[in-house]
């Protein structure tokens, strides 16, 4: 690499790493991996939440663990106060050597008569050995929602990235050295290169970290990081013209923000919308992303559909390099 676009890099390393906002962008992906971890259940985790005594008989505990969250609490009193709640939970309390289920009225009656069963097959003594049933999982170990979390976060992940080239071209500015670059021996173009090395490592170095965290790690790498650089070329363009049109970081990181909105409702148009209406967002590049990047974490996206959708993006992005190309070029000329 040039040692100039080296220099250039670097310098955006060091003022990244004493800027709060920049920081926080660095490590959002880790952030954000442990957040899908602990708020997201597995596949296999019950949706249905008992409440019991924590001095009942262990057994008996024991066995409603096997099926379904368990909460413990000390006294029936808590146990009432706990079901009375607004969320949907069913308690279980002893009387006269036996129990009785303790609703609030409103729950679903799948979880009621989900806890009625497990009550009767417990007093019958039967469990999951005594069942004929084959589980099937059709490959599908990973929640849906989890999977569409990680997506969403890795198309964050690049805006971020032209996030933190606005803020670093702001802070030059502030120093008065973006003014300096015309009368270094680095060419605009060197000056460019180095401005955008951070913008693309830092969500491709937080894009591996999460997809590890995240248990994603046996997808295809190589597929998306294709398609990552592919969306960052827009999030790199805003961050420049971001960067060169304002003079204060938190508008610099507000103005960029508008990002949020096409990538979300990509998103939503995705998931939510029939296929008559998806033509309608064609023209949105997050919108290729997004489908791309589920069929890579789904393991089904074939070399030829990723390359149609990465080719699709970078079609959108050099439109958008027309329009603020020149732009960027006047910018850096001041």
């Amino acid at each position: 690499m040039n040692r100039k676009i080296l220099a250039v890099f670097l310098r955006d390393i060091r003022v990244s790493m004493r800027d709060f906002i920049a920081l926080y962008i660095i490590i959002f992906p880790v952030l954000f991996s442990i957040a899908i971890n602990l708020f997201v259940p597995s596949v296999n985790d019950s949706t249905v939440t008992i409440a019991m005594l924590e001095d009942d008989r262990s057994e008996h505990i024991e066995y409603f663990m096997d099926y379904a969250v368990v909460e413990l609490f000390e006294t029936s009193e808590d146990v009432k106060h706990r079901v009375e709640k607004r969320d949907n939970i069913v308690g279980i309390l002893p009387e006269n050597n036996d129990y009785y289920i303790l609703a609030q009225g409103n729950e679903p009656e799948g979880i009621v008569d989900f806890v009625k069963t497990l009550r009767a097959y417990e007093f019958f003594g039967v469990t999951s050995e005594d069942t004929r049933v084959e589980f099937s999982d059709f490959g599908n170990t990973i929640p849906p929602i989890k999977k569409l979390m990680v997506n969403v976060a890795i198309m964050l992940s690049s805006v971020l990235g032209g996030m933190l080239i606005a803020l670093n071209i702001v802070e030059e500015k502030v120093d008065n050295t973006i003014s300096a670059m015309n009368v270094t021996p680095i060419s605009r173009g060197g000056y460019i290169i180095g401005k955008s090395i951070i913008g693309i490592l830092v969500p491709v170095v937080g894009t591996i970290t999460m997809l590890v965290l995240t248990g994603f790690a046996n997808v295809n790498m190589l597929q998306m990081l294709t398609m990552l650089m592919a969306t960052s070329i827009i999030s790199i363009l805003v961050g420049f013209i971001e960067g060169i049109n304002n003079n204060d970081v938190m508008e610099a990181a507000g103005n960029i923000k508008i990002l949020f909105l096409p990538l979300m409702g990509s998103v939503a148009g995705a998931e939510l919308l029939s296929d008559k209406w998806q033509k309608f967002f064609y023209p949105i590049p997050f919108y290729w992303t997004y489908k791309a990047n589920d069929m890579i974490l789904s393991r089904s996206g074939s070399w030829g559909k990723i390359s149609l959708y990465t080719a699709f993006v970078v079609a959108i992005s050099a439109v958008v390099f027309l329009v603020i190309a020149p732009k960027i070029r006047k910018g850096l000329e001041h």
